[in-house]
This record gives C-alpha cells, sequence and structure tokens, in this order.
C-alpha cells in the first residue's frame, strides 16, 4: 500500500482491481483517468489501453501523479492539469473513463454520455455522491450497476490477527452499450 500527502490519497489495490474490472479495459483503448490523484489508476488502465489521459485540477496531484508515472517507467500517459469537461471536450475519442473526482460530476457523465463512452466507472466515498452519479446515468440511460465494496486487511494484535476496516466506497458502473 502506498501513502501519499494528497487528500484522499492513493485508490487501494483491492478498490482499484474491483474498479478495473467493471471499467473493462481493452487493448485499443483511448482511456480517461478524471481526478487522477497519485496517478495510481492511471498507471493500472495504461497496462492495458493504448493510452491515458490523465486529469486533476491540483497542481499537487499532477506533480504527485508525474513522479509515480516517471518511477514505474510509463510511457502511454498524458497528464493534464486542469478542468477534465475541457480535456473531455477537446478529446475526439473516449473509450472508457475513470471518475476519482467528483466535481461537476453531472456535467462530466452528461458529456461522455455524448461522446458515447462504452464504459464510464464512478468511485465514490460519499453516499450523496453515489445517489447523484446513479441517477443522472440512470437519466441518461447509460446506469449499469452499483457495487458497496468494503476492505478489511489484517493487522497483528498481541500476536494474534484482527482486521481494520478501510471505509468503505461505492463502485458506480454505466456506459453505451454498442448498438
Amino acid at each position: 500500500m502506498t501513502t501519499s500527502p494528497l487528500k484522499g490519497g492513493p485508490t487501494q489495490p483491492e478498490v482499484c482491481a474491483v474498479a478495473l474490472n467493471k471499467l473493462g479495459v481493452q487493448k485499443d483503448d483511448i482511456a480517461i483517468d478524471i481526478g487522477c490523484g497519485t496517478g495510481t489508476v492511471s498507471l493500472a488502465i495504461a497496462d492495458t489501453a493504448r493510452h491515458v489521459y490523465a486529469v486533476d485540477i491540483r497542481p499537487e496531484a499532477i506533480e504527485t501523479a508525474r513522479e509515480n508515472i516517471r518511477s514505474n517507467g510509463c510511457t502511454n500517459i498524458t497528464l493534464v492539469e486542469g478542468d477534465a469537461i475541457n480535456l473531455i471536450n477537446d478529446m475526439d475519442r473516449i473509450d472508457v473513463a475513470f471518475i476519482g473526482g467528483t466535481q461537476g460530476l453531472t456535467g462530466m457523465l452528461t458529456l461522455l454520455a455524448e461522446k458515447r463512452v462504452r464504459s464510464i466507472v464512478v468511485n465514490a466515498v460519499l453516499i450523496e455522491t453515489a445517489s447523484s452519479a446513479i441517477q443522472t446515468m440512470k437519466s441518461l440511460g447509460i446506469f449499469q450497476e452499483a457495487v458497496l465494496l468494503q476492505v478489511s486487511r489484517s493487522y497483528d494484535l498481541l500476536g494474534k490477527t484482527m482486521f481494520k476496516p478501510i471505509n468503505p466506497i461505492y463502485i458506480i458502473h454505466g456506459g453505451v452499450v454498442p448498438c
């Protein structure tokens, strides 16, 4: 597990695994990671996708992601500091979208639906964000499912093993189903 000074920290490996499974990244995909934070999800997507655009509005997030991407030797990720809406508007093709930063979520989901993105995954820690994502996706006709994921990790307690829970996360999946 990686630690990070960024608020929210890196996406936990177990959460990343489930989100990637729902995202269904394919070899030739062009992906976008919105609210890329530390770049953890971008790196995982880049293992399969042709190219990943990682965007975050926070300069410190971009710097952290840049260092993580560099230290992993990854060459198929483009970092973009700024508003995700602008990047989405500028992109001709997006096959899969991961949303970890949920500022302006309704507008992003609407634009991704208009661009006919095949698979969209929203990770949310707040019930209100999960509810908004589900309702927006339903109104756009792109909702597929929501998953509540609770992960606990073992640790030593007086020579015995105990589990300590990590905050639960909602994984909301949607996308435009090809005709």
